[in-house]
């Protein structure tokens, strides 16, 4: 029996993602985890060679302090509007035409940057950059969700989050060699060709069929769902699918983000944001900086920003680890708690051995945090309908607090030293872990259907599913 024929009985909608969730993951899931993995890496990768650069520029006298804080400003203003237009443009018009639009943005924008003649040029160009990198972070993982079946999903999208985290080690150890050798011009031609070059190698993924399916075009989304199930098939006889009859959706505005049934999921996303912007852009990106303006050479800080950023692949691994064996909320606080616990200790610890123990560990806690709550987590919260507007206003709103964290940074370092931004960093973590412990809701290992709250509609939840024995 056909999708398309079962259509009289059972709702298309809950049909395709019932014959995702059942698929073993296959190679396609392979390809999917891969292309989206390097386009965010290398999204992740050009927002960390800030640090060096900024280090380096400071260092040489082409920028100041609040130059820098201005360049970081302008990286997450653009990321502001990208993650805005993103969520938008990826609910109507795709996720596809979405994910290579804004790949395309910021490895053209980070091309130019590489000719930048003066700093303000080049803070301009990185507001353009940030439009493309807030775009790639909406896109990607929720694009993820949307493929991965539910009993895999927490542990692939983390396989995800530890690949893209790794940029931050491997943006540091480049750096070390690259910057001191060929110049900070370097590492932005170097990441926007390699942009342009996945750019050429994502144009033969298929689009979302669930998002297809809640455009109303079946036929597509079955096409889609039917090469992935003869692909799968090959392997052996595929399980049944357990259909729930619901009524279509009918569209939504932006609004329903802040009606009763979902207004606690945008709230707890937004926390989560901020959280995640403190923590990654008001803290670790600004480490360079903070060594050399205490004194330290160019070389010495990177070394030990180097070293603090293997905390996170290996913070991300620790994620990796628990993923589908606790709840997203478990892992959230206790990531939050380990890190608040480091922060109060980590400034007061001299500058061994002692001092690289306890950032290593803070680092990793944050990346923990990243893996379970943004990465894992968010895109979970809302509907196919509007996942994308969701997750953009989530991010929309991260973002604009996280630029607004720099200047905040810049004047608690001024006034409390670097011991002032670490503990106001700890402080953040622990609102975070109360917030998310009494609020937050249950998406271990359920399917995407299942989790979304309807709106003006019966729970799914609640529904009776219907056993398919057959979906080709």
């Amino acid at each position: 029996m056909s999708a398309t024929s079962m259509s009289a009985t059972v709702d298309h909608r809950s049909t395709i993602g019932s014959r995702l969730d059942r698929l073993p993951f296959s190679s396609f899931h392979t390809r999917v985890v891969v292309l989206i993995a390097l386009g965010l890496f290398i999204d992740v990768f050009d927002i960390y060679l800030a640090g060096g650069v900024l280090a380096a520029l400071v260092k040489s006298g082409w920028s100041t302090m609040t130059a820098n804080a201005s360049f970081i400003s302008a990286t997450f203003l653009g990321m502001v509007v990208g993650s805005w237009v993103a969520g938008v443009m990826g609910d109507r018009y795709g996720r596809r035409f979405s994910y290579q639009f804004n790949l395309a943005l910021f490895g053209l924008a980070s091309i130019a940057a590489a000719f930048a003649p003066t700093m303000t040029i080049l803070v301009a160009l990185r507001f353009v950059m940030g439009m493309g990198l807030g775009a790639e972070i909406v896109v990607g993982y929720a694009t993820l969700a949307e493929f991965v079946p539910a009993r895999s999903r927490g542990r692939w999208m983390v396989v995800v989050a530890t690949t893209t985290n790794s940029a931050l080690a491997v943006s540091s150890v480049i750096s070390l060699w690259v910057i001191p050798n060929l110049g900070w011009r370097a590492m932005f031609a170097g990441v926007g060709i390699a942009a342009m070059a996945l750019w050429v190698a994502r144009k033969g993924m298929p689009e979302s069929p669930r998002w297809l399916e809640s455009k109303g075009r079946y036929a597509e989304a079955d096409a889609v769902v039917s090469a992935l199930e003869a692909e799968a098939a090959k392997r052996g006889p595929l399980p049944p699918v357990i259909a729930r009859p619901v009524v279509a959706a009918a569209p939504v505005s932006i609004w329903v983000l802040f009606s009763k049934p979902v207004i606690r999921r945008t709230m707890l996303g937004i926390l989560i944001n901020i959280v995640l912007g403190f923590g990654l852009y008001g803290f670790v990106q600004w480490v360079p900086s903070f060594l050399v303006h205490q004194g330290l050479d160019v070389s010495t800080s990177l070394a030990f920003s180097t070293i603090l950023s293997f905390g996170g692949p290996v913070g991300s691994l620790i994620a990796l680890a628990f993923a589908d064996r606790i709840r997203h909320k478990t892992g959230i606080v206790g990531a939050s708690i380990i890190a608040a616990i480091m922060g109060c200790i980590f400034p007061f610890t001299g500058g061994g051995a002692l001092f690289l123990f306890t950032g290593f560990c803070l680092v990793c806690a944050i990346y923990a945090n990243n893996a379970f709550g943004f990465v894992a987590h968010v895109p979970e919260l809302f509907p196919t309908e509007y996942r994308l507007r969701g997750a953009g206003l989530c991010i929309t709103v991260g973002r604009l607090a996280t630029s607004a964290i720099q200047f905040a940074v810049v004047a608690v370092f001024a006034w409390g030293g670097f011991a002032g931004v670490v503990i106001m960093l700890s402080l953040v973590f622990v609102i975070q872990a109360v917030l998310v412990g009494a609020f937050d809701i249950d998406t271990k290992q359920r399917a995407l259907e299942d989790i979304a709250p309807e709106v003006g509609l019966p729970d799914i939840a609640t529904a009776q599913p219907v056993m398919m024995s057959q979906v080709h």
